[in-house]
């Protein structure tokens, strides 16, 4: 199952129908492919996920009570995740791209 998760606020007052709407028109998505699609509102702290099971569409809600899924909408875009980055999404903990701090390749200079 792939997640995918707009990389824009979407206003939770969507139910079925809107999050559907969004999931073909801003994620470009087929809603029916069984794929989870995963939605925050403004303020960060609310997400919905909507997925198709074959029988109908699920729609899951979460609010965190402390915390963020997404502390700036800036830095976020559409984007795929994976099992880990769910996990870390669901829980409030914000995943973001850090340099390396040396250069993969690079032997180690000996000291001597």
């Amino acid at each position: 199952m792939r997640v995918l998760l707009c990389g824009h606020p979407v206003d939770m007052r969507k139910s079925f129908t809107g999050l559907i709407a969004l999931t073909t028109q801003a994620l470009a998505q087929d809603p029916l492919s069984g794929h989870l699609f995963v939605f925050v509102n403004r303020r960060g702290d609310y997400l919905k996920a909507l997925y198709w099971d074959r029988t109908g569409f699920c729609l899951w809600a979460k609010r965190l009570e402390r915390g963020r899924f997404v502390s700036d909408w800036r830095a976020t875009a559409n984007r795929e995740l994976d099992v880990t980055g769910l996990k870390l999404l669901l829980e409030g903990i914000e995943t973001v791209r850090l340099r390396l701090r040396y250069r993969l390749g690079a032997t180690p200079s000996k000291a001597g």
